[in-house]
């Protein structure tokens, strides 16, 4: 296995490890131990958890960025992209520990700025991109204010993931988001788009 194979290979075992777990309850020792190597050979590829940490982060908004593209090339109108989207999250959800964010602005500063220049960019445009495509197709409602949606949008990402709010609500991360999303979505469209919505949700269920 070459140097390169190895370390790509530490940054995969990482990041399901920190998936499954979360950022705080995995150590090096973990890490080491799943790989079947030294902790010494660990810090010959990663100067610290925190450069791992962001390793990891930055190979999983990289793959996620490429699904939300993935979602505006195979959806048929800006409703349908949107349901797409919402699959993405389920699915992305469904493995993810609901504690990954709060560990990270708590406890790994760094990496959670990668995160937050991640939404304040990439998912903030993503938003836009789709609220204006809607109202162009005539599938959302033309009287909304992008801007005042979009940063509702985008900062609910990062608010279901608060310790606090999940208590108080009692229910899986997955199904928080979900209901989230669908509210937004049933929130935009007019008519024509509700239509399409109902029928999409319909088949995202089947």
């Amino acid at each position: 296995m070459s140097e390169q194979e190895l370390k790509e290979r530490i940054r995969q075992e990482a990041t399901a490890l920190f998936l499954k777990y979360g950022v705080r309850s995995v150590s090096m020792d973990d890490i080491s131990a799943q790989l079947g190597v030294s902790k010494k050979t660990l810090y010959q590829y990663y100067t610290d958890k925190n450069e791992l940490i962001e390793n990891v982060l930055e190979g999983i908004i990289c793959i996620n960025e490429c699904s939300c593209t993935g979602c505006v090339t195979e959806s048929e109108n800006a409703v349908h992209e949107g349901v797409l989207s919402l699959r993405m999250i389920q699915d992305m959800f469904r493995t993810m520990n609901t504690a990954i964010l709060y560990d990270l602005k708590k406890y790994h500063p760094g990496a959670f700025q990668i995160f937050v220049r991640h939404k304040n960019q990439f998912l903030y445009n993503m938003v836009k991109q789709n609220l204006e495509r809607g109202i162009r197709e005539e599938v959302y409602r033309s009287d909304i204010h992008v801007e005042i949606l979009t940063r509702y949008r985008v900062e609910a990402v990062t608010m279901m993931f608060d310790p606090e709010i999940q208590e108080s609500i009692a229910q899986p991360l997955l199904d928080i988001q979900r209901e989230v999303v669908i509210h937004f979505l049933y929130g935009v469209v007019n008519p024509k788009g509700y239509k399409l919505l109902t029928k999409y949700l319909k088949n995202l269920s089947q």
